[in-house]
């Protein structure tokens, strides 16, 4: 089966520029059903690099094709926890993720490989197997807020974002926990829209946002953190 890739850009933008945004894509889109009364959800991810920080010197050389790894998951809630693996190759991504425990969550943010990794667990499968040939290890916690929108329209499938309030805390002891102390990465105005889609962007969303105006970041939220907490 072939791998399916998405297109997937970044822009730094204002505040402001954030609320004009929204007010144009409200009319066209819808937030995603997982904001609930608050309007945004909070996610928190503890990622991981090996012992020549590889992935972080993949993004900022630009390396074409990359893959990060981290356990994601959403507004400090330990009901659902995710290991992801985050593929990019010329500009496409690509997730895979599987279902982990609380416990095997916890083995792993002390670098220690889980004894139970279940056969449907493959992303598991393959961060043991990098943790024991190549000393993979958590290495920061990242967490943010994140307004979400989501257009589906015939073969169209996009989805735009707004992330703010990026903080870093490299205390991964405390990724589980409801709070911890971390440093904040973005200025008080500043955020970041994301915008990802399959095979094509329509042209009333392209229209709609102006992207043309706008400066697309080649720079990941982990590397930001890396570079400003790490």
């Amino acid at each position: 089966m072939k791998e399916r890739y998405r297109h997937e850009y970044k822009y730094p933008i204002s505040k402001s520029q954030m609320i004009l945004e929204e007010g144009k894509l409200s009319v066209m889109a819808m937030k995603d059903r997982n904001v609930g009364e608050k309007g945004y959800y909070s996610i928190q991810s503890l990622y991981f690099d090996d012992y020549y920080s590889s992935c972080y010197m993949d993004n900022e050389s630009g390396t074409d094709q990359r893959e990060k790894y981290r356990i994601r998951i959403y507004n400090h809630s330990h009901e659902v926890i995710k290991l992801e693996l985050k593929k990019k190759i010329r500009g496409k991504t690509r997730k895979l993720s599987c279902r982990i425990t609380e416990k095997q969550c916890r083995l792993l943010m002390e670098g220690v490989i889980p004894d139970d990794i279940k056969p449907q667990q493959q992303v598991l499968h393959k961060l043991a197997y990098l943790m024991a040939s190549k000393l993979m290890k958590p290495v920061i916690i990242v967490d943010y807020d994140r307004v979400p929108y989501v257009y589906r329209l015939d073969d169209a499938n996009v989805r735009v974002t707004f992330d703010m309030n990026l903080t870093a805390s490299n205390n991964i002891e405390e990724f589980l926990e409801e709070r911890y102390d971390g440093r904040g990465i973005f200025g008080i105005n500043q955020l970041l829209m994301e915008v990802k889609y399959d095979d094509f962007l329509p042209d009333e969303i392209n229209n709609l946002l102006q992207l043309e105006g706008l400066h697309a970041s080649t720079f990941s939220k982990y590397y930001l953190c890396r570079k400003f907490k790490g």
